[in-house]
């Protein structure tokens, strides 16, 4: 009987993590630990049982709104609304992987925070993050997928910010950045919060309009009945309300021109670190456009064209964040960091590949909608592994850049050859995961070229952008574990060691993963994955049945591709940083050229500078708006209205003498005044 249960308790119990952690802690710290982390592992387990509550999920058959628990919030003349959860491939994998994932983060936990004056604090946020992000992903519907949705916001906030104190003193750990783009934990909290709302905004107008047309906030209804569509359509509506909705997943997921957030995120710690950029907010984007997918997508079949540029735009934007955010990771000085830009860009190839599977139908659509959700899978495991580990070699020098860091392979060998394994699944090397997933998304872009040939520059983008990936993550790893080693780490030496069992096995369950996932690929795991989803996708997009199979041809392009760019990528990197007597090198990066580039990407574009740029004239305008015009008239008004009810009262208050015969020759006046006043009114 439980196991029908199994949807609402994996969302709900981590709620109730939460609180009683709080209150365990009045007891025991150890039973609050131990709340805080089995509250996330029987989240986990209960994520898993969706499956065998529900076994035909697996089949691709869907169960709308759980009818065990469905909860009627609203029940107006034309407004039905229930609290309900939607049970398809889509919500169930996603549940899964940031179940899972987060339990091995809060294992993690248990020893990076140990001794943290904040940490019944953290557990309560953690645990709030996970049932958030998992009552998004389950949700039939948009309202309460916003409660979900905001809530995650709100956790960030507080995670991001989670050393508020901003301890100038350790600077070196918990603060991110350099320069003029140094920033304070709080900073970075704040920017989080305000960027992500700019996208939210978009997303809210985006549901209200749609409902203000279709009458309904469920997600699966949306797909069935499209006239509100038309009426968006005749409106000229259509396209500039898919258009503010896409705002929502670019704020959450970190994509162009609203990713700049993300990287100063690094301020957390890194087990927040890992649960945001792993497992749950960063994927919450991409998941909103996989769900809303086979809605537009219908619409767009069935004559609907302007959505073509809804499509391209998801296509578009993916690409370019990849490239730029690679370009990042590759000059920057922080080890967090570069995984930071690293996960901004690997969501971009997500968002890519899904906005080339709405170009795309029958198998190749499938094939594209699938590799963006493989690719999740896939970074899912590999990033949380990068960021786990890299906290393990922060914790240990005491600093989050990588000039302090060098020659920890002997001294750190569980956490290196855990990190290694995630650094290869990051490049595409064969067999592990994430060669599978970049390859699928390879093959989805060639897929797309034979119908659109417009999609080539998608296509040199993204390989140009495998080349940068590989540059970029061996340097982290050399500079980290292989280059001499570094003054501090010298300094340290005899204090750096391998961290805790509680917090390498974490990391370790993830490498095998990685690795078992990876050769269990050839063996079916893609091909289930493509037969699920598919049957998934055929069961919503029912109205889309008459389009021609696209025609492709066998081809060796995107496996070419990957070994190209994985090539190129380590002979750069070799040659820069483990080739000795370099000269070739050090000619080139003295080159005014050379040296240009390298500050335009570590000045991040100067997107970065841009945001706050037009923050500051927001500021200076909103003091203007508020010496010119709240001060002198709203609050002016307020004062003279507030004085000159105050006059009326003094007034008012001279005829209140006390003398007994003033009273009643006052109630006389008011009486005859009275009389006089109705016969007035009655002889009218």
């Amino acid at each position: 009987m439980i196991l029908e249960y199994s949807p609402w308790l994996c969302w709900i119990i981590p709620y109730i993590g939460a609180i009683l952690s709080l209150l365990f802690n009045k007891i025991h710290h150890k039973l609050r630990d131990c709340c805080a982390l089995t509250s996330s592992f029987l989240s986990a387990i209960f994520s898993t049982l969706i499956i065998f509550a529900y076994p035909n999920v697996l089949k691709g058959e869907a169960y709308h709104s759980i009818p065990t628990l469905s909860i009627k919030w609203i029940d107006a003349p034309n407004v039905t609304l229930k609290a309900g959860l939607l049970i398809d491939p889509l919500s169930v994998f996603m549940a899964n992987v940031v179940a899972w994932i987060s339990f091995l983060i809060m294992l993690y936990s248990i020893g990076y925070m140990e001794g943290d004056k904040g940490i019944v604090r953290y557990w309560f946020f953690m645990n709030l993050f996970i049932g958030n992000m998992l009552l998004l992903v389950l949700s039939d519907n948009f309202i309460q997928m916003m409660f979900g949705w905001e809530g995650v916001g709100l956790c960030s906030y507080a995670l991001i910010g989670y050393w508020y104190e901003d301890d100038e003193k350790e600077k070196h750990i918990k603060w991110v950045g350099e320069g003029l783009e140094e920033y304070a934990p709080s900073h970075c909290g704040m920017k989080a919060f305000i960027t992500t709302r700019i996208g939210d905004i978009g997303l809210l107008l985006a549901i209200f309009i749609i409902f203000s047309q279709s009458g309904t906030f469920n997600i699966i209804e949306l797909g069935k009945d499209l006239n509100w569509a038309s009426k968006l359509s005749n409106m000229g509506l259509l396209l500039p309300t898919a258009l503010l909705f896409l705002l929502g997943p670019i704020g959450k997921s970190a994509q162009f021109p609203l990713m700049e957030w993300l990287p100063d995120a690094m301020a957390g710690p890194a087990s927040v670190s890992a649960l945001i950029h792993a497992a749950t907010m960063v994927k919450a984007g991409v998941y909103l456009i996989a769900r809303v997918f086979p809605i537009f997508y219908i619409l767009m079949h069935s004559g609907f064209i302007e959505l073509k540029i809804f499509f391209m735009s998801i296509a578009l934007i993916g690409a370019i964040t990849a490239f730029i955010s690679a370009t990042q990771a590759s000059v920057s000085n922080e080890i967090k960091k570069v995984w930071a830009y690293s996960t901004v860009s690997q969501i971009g190839y997500m968002m890519l590949s899904l906005g080339i599977a709405g170009y795309l139908i029958g198998d190749a659509m499938i094939a594209a909608y699938v590799a963006a959700l493989f690719h999740l899978l896939s970074h899912a495991l590999f990033k949380a592994n990068l960021f786990l580990t890299s906290g393990s070699v922060i914790h240990s020098c005491e600093s989050r850049f990588m000039r302090d860091m060098g020659g920890l392979l002997k001294l750190m060998p569980i956490t290196s050859i855990s990190m290694l394994i995630g650094v290869l699944a990051l490049l595409g090397i064969p067999p592990l995961l994430g060669f599978w997933s970049k390859e699928g998304i390879l093959k989805a872009i060639e897929y797309g070229i034979y119908e659109y040939s417009e999609l080539s520059l998608i296509f040199i983008i993204a390989a140009i952008t495998a080349i940068i990936t590989v540059f970029y993550s061996l340097r982290a790893y050399i500079l980290t574990f292989i280059k001499e080693k570094s003054g501090r780490v010298k300094e340290l030496e005899h204090h750096i060691h391998e961290v805790k069992p509680v917090m390498w096995i974490p990391y370790i369950i993830l490498a095998l993963a990685i690795i078992a996932l990876g050769f269990s690929v050839p063996f079916g795991l893609e091909h289930k994955l493509h037969h699920t989803f598919g049957d998934m996708l055929n069961h919503y997009l029912m109205k889309v049945s008459e389009h021609k199979e696209v025609v492709t041809t066998q081809s060796y392009l995107p496996i070419l591709a990957s070994i190209l760019a994985i090539s190129i990528g380590s002979i750069i990197s070799y040659t820069i940083y483990l080739k000795k007597g370099n000269n070739l090198f050090e000619s080139l990066k003295n080159k005014r050229t050379i040296l240009i580039i390298q500050k335009f990407f570590s000045n991040r574009w100067y997107i970065n500078r841009f945001w706050y740029a037009i923050t500051n004239k927001l500021l200076v305008l909103s003091k203007l708006i508020h010496d010119k015009f709240e001060l002198p008239i709203v609050d002016g008004f307020n004062y003279y209205l507030a004085n000159f009810v105050t006059f009326i009262s003094n007034r008012v208050r001279g005829i209140h003498t006390g003398v007994l015969s003033d009273y009643m020759i006052g109630a006389t006046l008011g009486m005859v005044a009275l009389i006089i006043f109705l016969i007035i009114l009655l002889g009218g």
